[in-house]
């Protein structure tokens, strides 16, 4: 199914809270490079400095992003990943002197309901290291960050 369609009938709103996924192309692991990884963190922060959304909680794993991120609105959430992507992509080109794609087409999103608990999420995504057995202790991973720590 083409990208596009998934988007089909799909709604972002201002306020909303979105927790993102997305790979690198072929899960090539990019980000095991501390530049790779430190240009595209700062990509994230970018969006938010800019108030286009608010990043609540992020970790950077070696070949995809979780972001937990409200929307400040007017600008779709599909707009503010094709950005952010297209931004980070063009950062890590420079670095790495090669072209091609960065990131795989799409990602997959879940709108966080009002029930939800954000802080549970957002130590959700910060504990992936932890799960994925890259280190023993969330503060010796480099790339992740959340609103409450």
């Amino acid at each position: 199914m083409p990208s596009d369609d998934l988007l089909k009938g799909r709604v972002s709103r201002a306020g909303q809270i979105y927790h993102i996924t997305t790979t690198t192309e072929d899960r090539r692991p990019l980000f095991r490079d501390f530049q790779c990884a430190r240009i595209t963190v700062a990509e994230l922060r970018r969006l938010h400095e800019q108030n286009v959304v608010n990043s609540l909680a992020w970790v950077l794993m070696p070949d995809h992003l979780h972001w937990l991120v409200q929307l400040n609105g007017p600008i779709g959430l599909a707009t503010v990943i094709k950005v952010f992507k297209g931004r980070s992509a063009r950062q890590l080109g420079l670095h790495m002197e090669t072209g091609g794609a960065v990131w795989q087409p799409g990602f997959h999103d879940h709108a966080l309901r009002r029930e939800d608990d954000i802080r549970k999420v957002a130590r959700y995504i910060v504990a992936n290291p932890l799960r994925a057995g890259l280190v023993e202790r969330i503060g010796d991973y480099p790339f992740w960050d959340a609103k409450w720590i």
